[in-house]
């Protein structure tokens, strides 16, 4: 009988444990419980570095980072610490959605809510993941939706169905209205945006294009204008409704100055 490995993620212990403990008395579920964004990501590198990677994570849309560790279930992955190590931050619910899209692209996603919102259910659907089930809903409806995501089938509440809809309908047109304004930028003005969205100031980006700081002060003023925003912040919002992402900050250095200013 091929098992489904499933992995509980919410900081809420006894929810997490209780929830594992029942998924474990399917035959055919292994199942382990991470209390935090960090846990659930470490739990998911160590089981891959084994070769025994989760099939679906089961993620609290409420997600915060009260406690981390993973919990001792029957049939479970063995040897799992659940430490929190200082300083690794907030990885909120959808992050986590997304973050395991990125990294563990063939592990399936349902995010567990206490509270029907459309606008968080899009942003989940939209980051990666493949269903929105209510945290009181009966185990055969949740083990209906656990195999239903293996089978790439996406599950809402038909309560939510109008509403998510709805946004992300909304979502596509304001990212179509994000990328036509992206596309008019100059290939300089969209590398120094790139920057813009790492996080970097005006010097860094001078020292990583070669530019002198006045001229990437002009090629900001050019991209808030073009971007019809006033601040870094928006068209950094803007920027990554469009798709854009960071610049490499670990790889070289692209063109030097002049060729592009």
């Amino acid at each position: 009988m091929a098992r489904i490995r499933v992995l509980v993620v919410d900081d809420h212990r006894i929810f997490a444990e209780s929830l594992a403990a029942a998924l474990a008395a399917e035959q055919d579920v292994d199942v382990s419980a991470a209390g935090s964004g960090p846990a659930a990501l470490r739990a998911l590198e160590r089981a891959a570095g084994e070769g025994r990677r989760f099939d679906v994570l089961l993620i609290d849309a409420d997600l915060g980072t009260v406690g981390s560790d993973v919990a001792q279930v029957p049939g479970q992955l063995r040897g799992q610490d659940g430490g929190q190590s200082s300083g690794e931050g907030t990885v909120d619910g959808i992050s986590l959605v997304a973050r395991v899209r990125s990294g563990h692209p063939g592990v399936r996603t349902v995010v567990l809510a206490e509270r029907d919102d459309p606008r968080r259910a899009a942003a989940a659907l939209q980051a990666g993941a493949g269903g929105w089930v209510a945290k009181d809903c009966s185990l055969s409806r949740l083990l209906s939706v656990i195999r239903g995501v293996l089978r790439d089938e996406t599950h809402l509440p038909p309560a939510l169905l109008t509403g998510v809809l709805r946004e992300l309908t909304a979502a596509r047109k304001h990212r179509t209205e994000s990328e036509r304004l992206v596309e008019s930028l100059t290939p300089r003005e969209r590398e120094v945006l790139r920057c813009m969205v790492a996080g970097l100031g005006r010097k860094a980006v001078a020292e990583r294009l070669f530019l002198s700081p006045h001229t990437v002060r002009t090629h900001m003023q050019n991209v808030l204008g073009k971007l019809g925003v006033h601040s870094t912040l928006a068209a950094v919002a803007l920027a990554r409704r469009a798709g854009v992402g960071p610049v490499d900050l670990a790889g070289d250095v692209v063109e030097r100055g002049g060729q592009l200013a």
